[in-house]
């Protein structure tokens, strides 16, 4: 198991450039596996998650070619569909969250699946209902054996359907339209996901030859096509690097430059952190954040305690949660975090208290920040991440707090943040990898 150790109190300066974005790359590898031709996709991360799913592609026999540091090609013209059945690919795949979102494009292509109870954070329950209940409405058959935890599914000819999503999943709503391209006649999927990653999924389709309207919002409509070609696809920036640059700046009273952030596509992020008191400054598609001495919490309009919340895009994401809770411990002011969607997130907070910060967890959901501004540093301390988010905003509270701070399990770290140690060194943070 790695580790960081951190030097805390040093100031950052200069250019950082985010990564590509984990959560649309591991969509849009998944739906390489809809077409024989070959799909070339740029700005992939380097980064464990996506690493170990082009992996496990790679194991399937799909051609998998690496031209450049951040660019792919893929060609699903040989699968391996008896693969699925030995153990190593249920080991593989159990391991990686991510991987549920081959069973779309393998039934409708292919028209059978198998899956075994996928892993990933341990962040609560995160049920797969959505991603089944909504292939089934296409025709497809699941059956899962209980004793080896493995789904299997089957279907002939998936046929096109209309569909009331029970919840807009972000991976649900990717996995069933993957499935429905390929359906015959016309689907319709209502409370789907908008995230910027599906409507990057969806455009990226739609160049393959899918005929997919609505994008961006939460009615899609799918009608079904023969088949798909290959394309060329370049992935966003990833919004949670750049919300977690923004916070690491203030929290360590840095000034940087955020570079190609893909600033258009950033939703209410730069306002949720204007509205804890940190400058903001987009700068094209740029984003400047000056030296913070210190920054002030908003209040609503009659002066009650501001709350910040996650919800479904356009809504806060829920990534970003921990990175705010974080950046409010050093903050002038009271704000009260509600993580709606997810019941572990905020364990994560007793490590912050441990480190000298004013937090009442009020229950699995919510806690409540007082902010003492700088009367108070946060002390360096030893921890473990428990997860992606929760590990880079303890990184971002170690390099704020006085003292040495040592963060065990950081594999979870390096499971969303690619080098995350050797970009922050150069611009001046102080952490070295064990």
């Amino acid at each position: 198991m790695s580790s960081f150790v951190i030097e805390g109190g040093y100031r950052l300066s200069g250019e950082i450039v985010p990564q590509g974005a984990k959560n649309e790359a591991l969509e849009v590898i998944c739906a390489t596996l809809l077409t024989p031709e070959k799909v070339t996709i740029h700005n992939v991360p380097d980064i464990l998650d996506v690493n170990n799913l082009i992996q496990l592609l790679r194991d399937m026999r799909v051609k998998v070619e690496h031209p450049s540091a951040d660019t792919y090609t893929f060609q699903a013209d040989d699968v391996d569909m008896e693969y699925l059945r030995t153990e190593e690919f249920l080991r593989k795949s159990g391991s990686l969250r991510g991987s549920v979102m081959i069973v779309g494009p393998l039934v409708a292509r292919f028209g059978r699946a198998l899956i075994p109870k996928p892993g990933g954070d341990k962040i609560g329950r995160r049920r797969l209902d959505t991603h089944f209940v909504g292939i089934q409405k296409l025709g497809a058959c699941f059956s899962y054996d209980a004793e080896r935890q493995v789904y299997e599914i089957e279907a002939r000819q998936l046929k096109g359907a209309y569909m009331l999503l029970d919840e807009a999943s972000v991976t649900g709503t990717a996995n069933i339209l993957m499935a429905a391209v390929l359906a015959e006649g016309v689907t319709t999927i209502y409370n789907a996901a908008c995230e910027p990653y599906l409507q990057q999924l969806s455009t990226m389709l739609n160049r393959m030859g899918a005929r997919i309207s609505g994008v961006g919002s939460n009615l899609l409509t799918i009608e079904g096509v023969r088949s798909l070609s290959g394309t060329e696809h370049t992935i966003l920036p990833d919004m949670i690097e750049v919300g977690s640059f923004i916070g690491m700046a203030a929290m360590t009273g840095s000034e940087i430059t955020i570079k190609n952030t893909g600033y258009d596509k950033l939703g209410i992020i730069p306002d949720a952190f204007r509205r804890l008191g940190i400058t903001v400054e987009q700068r094209g598609d740029d984003i400047y954040i000056p030296r913070h001495d210190s920054y002030e919490i908003d209040t609503f309009i009659d002066g009650s305690i501001m709350t910040i919340a996650d919800a479904p895009w356009p809504g806060l994401t829920p990534d970003l949660l921990s990175v705010f809770l974080v950046v409010a411990t050093q903050s002038v002011g009271s704000v009260l975090i509600h993580q709606k969607m997810f019941e572990s997130r905020l364990f994560f907070v007793d490590k912050l208290i441990d480190m000298g910060a004013q937090i009442i967890l009020c229950d699995p959901h919510r806690a409540t920040v007082i902010g003492l501004g700088n009367r108070f540093k946060l002390r360096g301390s030893t921890m473990v991440s428990p997860d992606i988010r929760a590990g880079i905003a303890l990184l971002i509270a170690a390099m704020s707090a006085e003292g040495t701070s040592t963060i065990h399990n950081i594999d979870q770290i390096d499971r969303g943040y690619q080098g995350i140690d050797k970009r922050l060194n150069r611009i001046g943070a102080r952490i070295t990898r064990i």
